[in-house]
C-alpha cells in the first residue's frame, strides 16, 4: 500500500471530520491518504489550503512549499495552486484528484487484438443515472456534516439548499433519491414546507426530517400516515447512517 501524507491548512472541525473519514477509508485501497504531522520525520506530498484562513494562506505562500503540489480550497485561486475546488466542498471530488496524481498508472496491454473482433465489439449498456440527494437546512455546518454522511453511504452527488424557496426550485428541476430537511428551514411554516416538498414532481422517494425537538405525537404520525422520517437534532450518527444504509 502507498500512503500518501496531506498537509491540511485551515477548515472547520465539521469539514475535517469529514476529510477525516475519507482519509480513514481510503486506507483500504492500493493508495491511501493520511494528515501529515510534522513529527512523522517525513514529508508532506500534498497540501490541502483553505482560503478562509488567513493562516492557511500565509503558510501557501511560504517558500518552503514552493515545490509542493497545493489544492485551494475556495474562490480567487492563484496561479501557484495546483488544483482549486469551491464551496461547499465536494471531498469525494478532491480525493478523486489527488488519485490521479498519486495512484500507479495501469499496466498497458499492446496486444491490439483483431481488427474485425474489435469492430464486432459491442459497446455496453450506459449505466443507471448517478443517485442524488438534496440538503437542505439554514446551517452551513449542518449541510457539510450531512454531505459526509452521505458520502459515506456512496451518495456523493448532493445539492444544497439554504432556504425552503431554494429547496422546492431543485426539487422541481432535478430527480433526487432522498432529501435530508431541516425543519427549521422554513420556520414556522414547517409541515407545509415539508408536505410541499413531497408534491414536488419528480417525486422524491425517501424524506428525512431532522427537528429541534419531535414529540411521541409526531413520531406517531410519521409512522402511521408515511410522513417523512422524523429525527430529532443533531441526528443520531447511528440512525442516520441505518436509513442511508437503506437508501
Amino acid at each position: 500500500m502507498q500512503r500518501v501524507f496531506v498537509k491540511v491548512l485551515g477548515f472547520s472541525d465539521v469539514e475535517r471530520h469529514a476529510l477525516n473519514t475519507l482519509f480513514r477509508l481510503s486506507e483500504e485501497r492500493e493508495t491511501g491518504y493520511a494528515l501529515w504531522n510534522p513529527e512523522y520525520g517525513v514529508a508532506a506530498q500534498i497540501a490541502l489550503i483553505d482560503s478562509d484562513s488567513h493562516e492557511a494562506v500565509v503558510e501557501f505562500e511560504s517558500p518552503s512549499n514552493a515545490g509542493l503540489k497545493r489544492i485551494w480550497i475556495g474562490p480567487h485561486a492563484p496561479a501557484q495552486a495546483w488544483r482549486s475546488f469551491e464551496r461547499p466542498i465536494q471531498w469525494p471530488e478532491v480525493i478523486s484528484a489527488m488519485d490521479h496524481l498519486f495512484m500507479p498508472p495501469p499496466d498497458l496491454d499492446f496486444d491490439l487484438g483483431d481488427p474485425q473482433e474489435a469492430q464486432d465489439t459491442v459497446p455496453p449498456e450506459p449505466g443507471p443515472p448517478p443517485r442524488r440527494a438534496l440538503i437542505a437546512s439554514p446551517d452551513r455546518e449542518q449541510r457539510l456534516y450531512l454531505r459526509a454522511r452521505l458520502a459515506l453511504a456512496g451518495l456523493t452527488q448532493a445539492d444544497d439548499a439554504a432556504s425552503a424557496a431554494d429547496a422546492l426550485e431543485c426539487a422541481r428541476l432535478n430527480r433526487y433519491e432522498i432529501a435530508l430537511v431541516d425543519f427549521a428551514l422554513a420556520g414556522e411554516a414547517g409541515w407545509t414546507f415539508v408536505r410541499q416538498l413531497r408534491a414536488c414532481e419528480p417525486g422524491i422517494p425517501h424524506v428525512i426530517v431532522t427537528k429541534d425537538r419531535v414529540s411521541a405525537g409526531e413520531k406517531l404520525r410519521a409512522w402511521f400516515a408515511d410522513q417523512p422520517v422524523l429525527l430529532a437534532k443533531p441526528p443520531h450518527p447511528g440512525k442516520l447512517k441505518a436509513l442511508l444504509e437503506r437508501v
